[in-house]
C-alpha cells in the first residue's frame, strides 16, 4: 500500500521540518509503514507497537506511551509503551470532569509543567504523570481519541518545538488507528451484550415453550412429550445442517408449539383406537389452521413459528396439507418440522399401531424421500442418529458404561438406537442412490 499525503499535509510537513532533513526522512518513512501496519491482520497491540517505535523516532524520544482515551468511564488506558523502567503493561488513569474537559478541548501538543500535569492528570491509577514531558493529542475531527505521551528526550535535552509538531501530522494516522480499535471494541461489546440478551431470550422462550408444549400433549396419552421431541429433534437437524444458533432456537420453538391447534380438537379423536372416518381426519387435519389462527399474530422473535404451525404435515409432492405445497413453497424450518414429526411418531407408540425400530423408521424415510420428504433434513436427520451410534459403541476414554447416558443425545431417553454405524451408513448410501438416480460419478461428470 503508497500512502499519499496532500499538497497541503506534505506542506505543512515539509515546513516544519525544513532545517531538519533526517528527521522529514523519519516522517516520511513512517508515513509510508503506517498504511500496511493500519491495514494488516496483525495483533492490535503488535500494529500500537509498530506506530509508537515510528513516533519516538520522529520525535527523538527515549520513551513514550500511547493511550486511548474513554468517556464511559472517563479514562486514558495505555494501547503500548516503551522505554519506561517502571509502566506495567496495562496503565489505566481514571479522570475527573476537569481532567476530560482539558483533554477534550486540547488541539496542539502541550508542554507539560506541575501546573499542566494537575490540568490534565489524576494522580490516580498505576500511572506517574511526572514521567511525561509532552503530550499530543489525537483527535478525529472534533472527538479526542487518544493522546501520545513522551518521556524523556533520547538525547536528555529538552525537546524542540519542531520535533513535537511533526508528530501532528503522523499523530493523523494514529488517531485513525485508535478509533478504528474503539470502534472494534465497541462493536464487539454490543455483540456480546446482544448475544447475551439473545441467550437469555433462548432461555426464557425454551422454558416457557416447553412448558406450552407439555400441555399440547396432555389430551392424547399416547403422545406426551411428542411436542418437545419434535423441537429438539429439528433443533439437531437445523445443527447438522449447519444453521446458525438464532435459527436452531427458531427451529426448536417451532418444533414445540407445531401442535398447538390440537388444543382445539375433541379430545376423543386422539384416543380413537378404530381408524378414521373422512369427517374426523378432517377435524384433526385442521389443527394446522386452527393452530396457525393461534399463533399468526404473536410477535414471536422467530417468524417462521406460524408457518411451521400451519405447514408441518405439507409434503414435497403437494399431496400434504392445508395447502398441498410443493418443496420449493416450504421453508427450511418447515422441511425439518415436517421430517422431525414424522420421525418421532414413527418411533412412538400409537393405539392403532406399534412402534418402528429407528432402522425401520430410517428405512421408510429414504423410501418416502424426495416425493414427501426434504433429502438435505434427511440427511441431517442420518447423521445424528449416525453419532449416536458411534457414541454407543465409543464412550469417552476412561469413562464407564454409563457415561453414554450422561452427554447429550439425540434419540429420546428410552429409544435405543439398534443399529451398528455402517448399518446407517448403508441407509445413507441408499438415499444418495435414490437421490442420483443411480447415475455413477462417471455419469454424472459426462
Amino acid at each position: 500500500m503508497l500512502l499519499v499525503l496532500g499538497s497541503r499535509g506534505y506542506s505543512a510537513l515539509a515546513g516544519k521540518m525544513r532545517d531538519d532533513p533526517l528527521r522529514l526522512q523519519y516522517a516520511l518513512e513512517a508515513l509510508s509503514e503506517l498504511g500496511p501496519a493500519l491495514t494488516s491482520n496483525t495483533d492490535f497491540r503488535e500494529t500500537t507497537g509498530k506506530i509508537l517505535a515510528m513516533v519516538m523516532k520522529i520525535a527523538g524520544s527515549r520513551c513514550a506511551v500511547l493511550f486511548q482515551f474513554g468517556e464511559k468511564p472517563l479514562m486514558l488506558r495505555s494501547l503500548a509503551s516503551a522505554g519506561f523502567s517502571r509502566f506495567s503493561e496495562d496503565v489505566t488513569v481514571p479522570l475527573l470532569p476537569r481532567h476530560g474537559y482539558a483533554l477534550g478541548k486540547l488541539h496542539e501538543p502541550v508542554r507539560l509543567d506541575g501546573e499542566k500535569r494537575e490540568q490534565f492528570f489524576s494522580t490516580d491509577g498505576n500511572f506517574n504523570p511526572a514521567w511525561l514531558e509532552w503530550i499530543v493529542p489525537l483527535r478525529i475531527g472534533r472527538k479526542l481519541v487518544g493522546i501520545i505521551g513522551l518521556g524523556k528526550h533520547l538525547d536528555g535535552v529538552d525537546y524542540a518545538s519542531e520535533e513535537v509538531q511533526s508528530l501532528q501530522v503522523v499523530g493523523h494516522y494514529c488517531a485513525l488507528a485508535v478509533h478504528n480499535h474503539s470502534l472494534s471494541e465497541t462493536l464487539a461489546a454490543r455483540i456480546s451484550e446482544n448475544l447475551r440478551l439473545l441467550s437469555s431470550v433462548h432461555a426464557f422462550y425454551d422454558s416457557t415453550l416447553e412448558v406450552l408444549a407439555a400441555a399440547i400433549d396432555i389430551k392424547d396419552v399416547n403422545i406426551h412429550g411428542h411436542s418437545l421431541r419434535v423441537g429438539m429433534y429439528g433443533a439437531a437437524i437445523g445443527q447438522a445442517l449447519g444453521m446458525s444458533e438464532n435459527e436452531i432456537a427458531g427451529v426448536r420453538a417451532s418444533g414445540f408449539l407445531h401442535d398447538i391447534g390440537k388444543v382445539a380438537v375433541d379430545r376423543y379423536l386422539f384416543n380413537k383406537a378404530d381408524p378414521l372416518n373422512p369427517a374426523e381426519f378432517r377435524q384433526i387435519a385442521d389443527h394446522t389452521v386452527l393452530g396457525y389462527e393461534i399463533v399468526k399474530d404473536v410477535e414471536f422473535p422467530w417468524a417462521s413459528i406460524p408457518e411451521v404451525v400451519r405447514s408441518h404435515h405439507e409434503r414435497s409432492d403437494g399431496t400434504g396439507y392445508p395447502d398441498g405445497l410443493l418443496l420449493t413453497d416450504m421453508r427450511p424450518e418447515v422441511k425439518i418440522a415436517a421430517l422431525a414429526d414424522t420421525f418421532d411418531a414413527m418411533t412412538s407408540e400409537r393405539t392403532y399401531r406399534r412402534s418402528m425400530s429407528v432402522g425401520e423408521a430410517l428405512t421408510t424415510l429414504v423410501n418416502l424421500t424426495p416425493s414427501k420428504f426434504d433429502p438435505e433434513s434427511l440427511q441431517a436427520l442420518i447423521v445424528q442418529v449416525r453419532r449416536d451410534a458411534v457414541a454407543t459403541l465409543t464412550p469417552p476414554p476412561g469413562s464407564g458404561p454409563e457415561s453414554f447416558l450422561q452427554r447429550p443425545r439425540f434419540l429420546r431417553e428410552g429409544l435405543t438406537c439398534n443399529l451398528f454405524p455402517s448399518d446407517i451408513d448403508q441407509i445413507a448410501s441408499l438415499l444418495n442412490h435414490k437421490l442420483t438416480q443411480g447415475r455413477t460419478y462417471f455419469d454424472l461428470i459426462h
